[in-house]
């Protein structure tokens, strides 16, 4: 017994030790974790240092050991743009440079490059796109560059383009500019930068500029600048190959790179406008996009929510735009937004300007606007036309999309402007004169057609043709019918052998009533009862059911052609088949566009998702089923590309043919004579109808497609934007 409690008292007292010196017990375990750290961080930068580039098993290119199979890197493309021949000089260089290094190398001209077709293979092409490019007189690219910024700044600011349209593009910018011209020092390199970024390209490594202004070069000159930076972009090519991630830490947002220590203060030196080129020290390598950096915010903001919105904002830090105000200064949210419209209000410009800013419309006075169709472009290539070209026989690369309203009272949720534009219920803007806006339109136009002179596969005469406005949809944005000019616009355009095609969100019946004759007039039918329309439309108005249905009846009491679009949204609107046949026989239109919903990307305004847009096949069996409810209809033509079919009323098919065409000369003959006549002259659409081709038809081999023609598939389908 004594023995046990002998026992017991020892390690009694050997417990009461331990707890006593605890700290030092745990201090010295402490040491030896941290003595076994070092150990293995010295080791394995003593292994590192065996495998880097000069050792014994180094290709003599640097870019891979011979074990590897993967090729991180398949080759360079070096695009440039110059105008005095410096850019093209370095881009030489640059090559002979690369070549060094075993890797395949391409030198480019972006004059002789067609962006939209090339740049979406590069983002699967594993290769690394190098960006040299002038700055030129005030600010512009130079004339070889025109058209690759252009395209790529529409591309980026284009909500009918994904976010993520050139993700996989790998790239690294390099500016030319002179700091003499402080205003427009490098702008076209920063941009081309940043709207690689916006389309989620990848950079390599942050942009670099050189500078021509020997006193104010970080290297003494713009050639020793392009070598310091040509030195860091090959050390980072090697690291590529070799399969090298993303060495930068740092949070990368706005398309500037935010580190710690001093990388985070070059970043915030650029954000508050201090130049680049006294920033470059402490250049860091990083590779990120702008899915990993941008986050969505919701731009709607209703005219009249301006005042509540301002009532109930609340207070957070935010940046004022760079330049609003001589520096950059922390504000209240609530303040910005004071400063903000109080700009507009003194420049007697409104909100209506948000549109402009951010989707790349030609603003025009104070509420219109005109931007290019992308099936202008196409068909400026050969490359087909829209589908009103296929059911009506309009030439697309003569068309001006515009709208001299960019408000509207809906805010639909398949909208592809995701509602950058002011919403309203009523006309409360300063009042621009038709005679003004049609003026600028046709100039804008005209301006942005010519910037297709020399671009690769664009048809001269074509060009030629494309300078003479021969239709106007007025269909960009907004609600056009909201003008109160509306008619002496229209009349403008007709006198200047312009045809009409309008269309209307069947919200204001009596605009519908007064509205003069137009070539077609369209009413979008985008759901057939009150409640799915409410969550589809989403109207302003609180009566928005009977005006829709009132609008349907003036639609009714037109002499002129009248269409039906109907917009088919998957889960939504696509199985209220009965109710659309009972509206149809309301309005009693000529003619019944049916399209499937366009995807426009993510968007906080709007839940649509790929899911709810329906196969080709899909709107074709809702047609079929659509004709048999309605047996003075038939299935005339189909687009496929736009995933589009056109019921015509029988009265449109003479003689077995159908004539859903559109004789545009005998069309302004018509309205040239009802306006003569003070419009005692009417006339109605079977006067001005037009044989419809074969190819056009539905059922043709050709879907659509005109033949004259040549369809252009992209390798990548998943990035192809239908729908206009």
């Amino acid at each position: 017994l004594d023995v046990s409690m002998d026992s017991w008292s020892y390690f009694h007292a050997c417990l009461v030790s331990i707890w006593l010196h605890r700290f030092y017990i745990y201090s010295a375990v402490a040491f030896g974790i941290s003595l076994w750290a070092v150990v293995q961080f010295t080791t394995a930068r003593t292994q590192k240092k065996v495998t880097e580039p000069g050792t014994a098993d180094k290709l003599g290119n640097g870019c891979a050991p011979p074990q590897a199979q993967e090729v991180h890197v398949a080759g360079v493309k070096i695009f440039y743009g110059s105008q005095t021949g410096t850019a093209k000089r370095f881009a030489k260089t640059l090559a002979e440079a690369v070549t060094s290094l075993n890797l395949p190398v391409e030198v480019i001209n972006m004059g002789d490059y067609d962006p939209e077709d090339g740049l979406v293979e590069e983002t699967s092409s594993r290769n690394i796109c190098v960006f040299l490019v002038a700055t030129y007189t005030e600010g512009q690219p130079p004339e070889s560059a025109a058209w690759f910024c252009k395209w790529l700044e529409e591309a980026a600011n284009d909500f009918r383009v994904g976010k993520s349209f050139l993700q996989g593009l790998r790239y690294a910018v390099f500016g030319l500019g002179n700091s003499a011209y402080v205003d427009h020092y490098n702008t076209v390199g920063r941009r081309m930068d940043r709207w690689l970024w916006m389309l989620s390209a990848s950079r390599i490594m942050t942009r670099a500029e050189g500078d021509c202004n020997v006193t104010q070069s970080k290297h003494g000159s713009i050639e020793a600048d392009f070598e310091a930076w040509k030195t860091k972009f090959l050390t980072r090519l090697q690291g590529l190959c070799k399969g090298e991630k993303k060495p930068c830490s740092g949070k990368c947002k706005k398309g500037k790179c935010k580190s710690s220590g001093k990388h985070s203060k070059e970043s915030s030196d650029h954000e508050h406008g201090t130049s680049e080129h006294e920033n470059t020290e402490a250049e860091e390598f990083f590779e990120t996009s702008s899915e990993e950096e941008a986050g969505g915010t919701d731009s709607v903001i209703d005219v009249e929510d301006l005042g509540t919105i301002m009532g109930h904002m609340k207070k957070a830090k935010v940046l004022l735009l760079e330049g609003s105000i001589g520096s950059m200064a922390s504000v209240t949210l609530g303040t910005t937004w004071y400063i903000f419209v109080y700009q507009f209000l003194q420049t007697k410009l409104n909100c209506l300007m948000i549109c402009a800013l951010f989707s790349g419309y030609k603003l025009i006075g104070t509420h219109s606007g005109v931007k290019l169709c992308r099936w202008t472009k196409s068909m400026l290539r050969g490359r087909g036309g829209c589908y009103k070209h296929t059911f009506y026989g309009i030439e697309s690369h003569r068309c001006m999309e515009a709208t001299p309203s960019l408000a509207c009272a809906n805010k639909c949720v398949f909208c592809w402007r995701h509602h950058t534009n002011p919403v309203g219920t009523e006309w409360r803007w300063k009042m621009d004169q038709p005679e003004v806006i049609l003026q600028e339109a046709i100039e804008k136009h005209q301006n942005m057609i010519k910037q297709f002179k020399g671009v690769s596969g664009v048809k001269a005469a074509r060009l030629e043709e494309a300078l003479a406005v021969k239709h106007c949809a007025l269909s960009l944005v907004g609600e056009p019918i909201m003008y109160p000019h509306i008619n002496r616009f229209v009349r403008l355009l007709h006198q200047h052998g312009i045809s009409t095609f309008l269309v209307t969100n069947a919200q204001f019946p009596e605009e519908i009533r007064r509205l003069e004759p137009v070539t077609q007039l369209y009413v979008s039918v985008d759901a057939s009862t009150k409640e799915s329309l409410r969550r589809i439309d989403r109207p302003l108005f609180k009566d928005f059911w009977q005006r829709f249905l009132d609008s349907l009846k003036a639609l009714a009491e037109k002499q002129q052609r009248t269409v039906y679009r109907l917009t088919l949204v998957k889960a939504w609107n696509v199985d209220e088949l009965k109710a659309y046949a009972d509206l149809i026989s309301l309005g009693k239109p000529d003619f019944i566009e049916v399209k499937g919903v366009t995807y426009c990307g993510e968007s906080s305004a709007s839940s649509l998702t790929m899911a709810n847009v329906p196969w080709h096949g899909e709107v074709v069996s809702f047609v079929q089923e659509l004709a048999r409810l309605l047996p003075e209809y038939g299935i005339a033509c189909e687009h496929e590309h736009s995933n589009c079919l056109l019921m015509a009323h029988s009265k449109f098919q003479v003689d077995g043919e159908w004539r859903t065409w559109i004789d545009y000369r005998r069309f302004q003959e018509l309205v040239r004579e009802y306006e003569q006549s003070g419009g005692s002259r009417t006339f109605t659409a079977a006067e001005y109808t037009a044989r419809t081709p074969s190819w056009a038809l539905f059922g043709a081999r050709e879907r659509g497609f005109d033949p004259s023609d040549v369809r252009f598939q992209r390798k990548n389908k998943a990035r192809d934007i239908s729908g206009c």
